[in-house]
């Protein structure tokens, strides 16, 4: 068991899982009761649009602005079109010696390794480009050029980003949620 808190920094393409990896970290620390905390986002997208359960707060591109002009947000970074923020409630879970797992950025790792130096582990959550560009359409929430962009973005920074460690989402599930889970407990 890790004597200090962890910010998992979890990154990846869109449609390479991360929401369903978070979502199942969710139900095992219901019930083992671990020190770990899954991080919701802001994001200027809105709920209703999004038919996947991704775990995150709709915020209007004003309402965004205000509360990082406040410092309400502990990370922040822009992505395909959108603006995306963790509060600064990360930093207050952290304080608090719980461990933090969240739905990040590749683009913005440089910056959230800077923020938090001494206690991020980035995992990237890789897949297989055919079985993301199946994904992508299959949730039905993107053009196909919007399609094409994310793939575009996705083979940009799957090559520049240099993450500590990473897991394999192209096949099946359970697989990849065990490796997360195993990166985990060495810490928690």
């Amino acid at each position: 068991m890790g004597t200090e808190a962890t910010l998992f920094y979890l990154v990846g393409a869109s449609g390479s899982g991360k929401d369903s990896l978070l979502q199942a970290c969710q139900a095992d620390i219901a019930e083992h009761s671990l020190p770990l905390v899954v991080a919701h986002r802001y994001i200027t997208r809105d709920w209703q649009a999004d038919n996947n359960n991704e775990n995150f707060i709709s915020l209007t591109p004003q309402d965004y602005k205000l509360r990082k002009q406040q410092g309400l947000f502990a990370l922040s970074w822009q992505a395909n079109g959108c603006d995306y923020a963790v509060g600064v409630e990360l930093k207050h879970w952290l304080d608090a010696g719980l461990s933090v797992i969240v739905n990040g950025s590749r683009a913005y790792l440089p910056m959230a390794k800077a923020l938090f130096p001494k206690t991020l582990i980035s995992i990237e959550v890789s897949v297989a480009d055919d079985v993301l560009q199946q994904r992508l359409a299959l949730r039905n929430r993107e053009s196909e050029e919007q399609i094409k962009q994310r793939l575009d973005r996705h083979s940009r920074l799957h090559f520049s980003c240099q993450t500590d460690t990473s897991i394999d989402n192209s096949g099946e599930f359970l697989v990849a949620y065990e490796q997360l889970k195993n990166i985990i407990s060495q810490r928690v």
